[in-house]
């Protein structure tokens, strides 16, 4: 026997379907055309980023790399990903100055300039996540954060919010361009 909960709760179902056969991708409630930001979300320490997902080639496993004698620590090394040399970077190390501790949940964000592959070790990957530009606020980090210069907006998707981290902002730091140890 069916109760008035059950009811309603299938009638909210059938909504929901009605709803999603009607909705077209980049278009709001109304219909109109909405700003859509795509993402990659990914944990660093206990930060909850977003990159933009154009900006990222693939997600990869940790691979070997070979020491580059003279550079900086957090300039893992070389590694060979099918034939192309990729220089491995420890995004928590470079950002943070402590190592980052490799669990089975650490993974690259092969990205790069100018296709010169470079792979950020990141503590972790959630997936791909679309966010309205509207749902988009200033970045609320704390004034000794080391990702300020790096994050300018954060968005939010329920109760999750995601600090937008700029790649091109970090390919345009000297400190991260500069990798020769002093």
């Amino acid at each position: 026997m069916k109760t008035k909960n059950d009811r309603a709760a299938f009638h909210k179902l059938q909504e929901y379907q009605r709803r999603s056969e009607v909705f077209k991708p980049g278009t709001g409630a109304s219909g109109s055309h909405s700003q859509e930001w795509s993402g990659v979300t990914f944990r660093l320490g206990d930060s909850r980023l977003a990159c933009n997902i154009e900006k990222i080639q693939e997600i990869l496993p940790i691979p070997s790399a070979t020491p580059v004698p003279g550079a900086k620590p957090w300039i893992l090394g070389l590694a060979n990903v099918r034939g192309n040399l990729m220089t491995i970077i420890d995004l928590g190390w470079y950002l943070e100055g402590t190592q980052s501790q490799l669990t089975p949940r650490s993974r690259l964000l092969s990205t790069g300039p100018q296709k010169s592959p470079v792979g950020l070790l990141i503590d972790e990957v959630f997936g791909q996540r679309h966010f309205l530009n509207s749902d988009a606020g200033d970045a609320e980090l704390p004034e000794n954060s080391s990702l300020r210069p790096l994050v300018r907006r954060q968005h939010r998707l329920g109760s999750e919010s995601w600090q937008e981290l700029d790649l091109d902002q970090l390919f345009k730091t000297t400190e991260f361009l500069n990798g020769a140890a002093t």
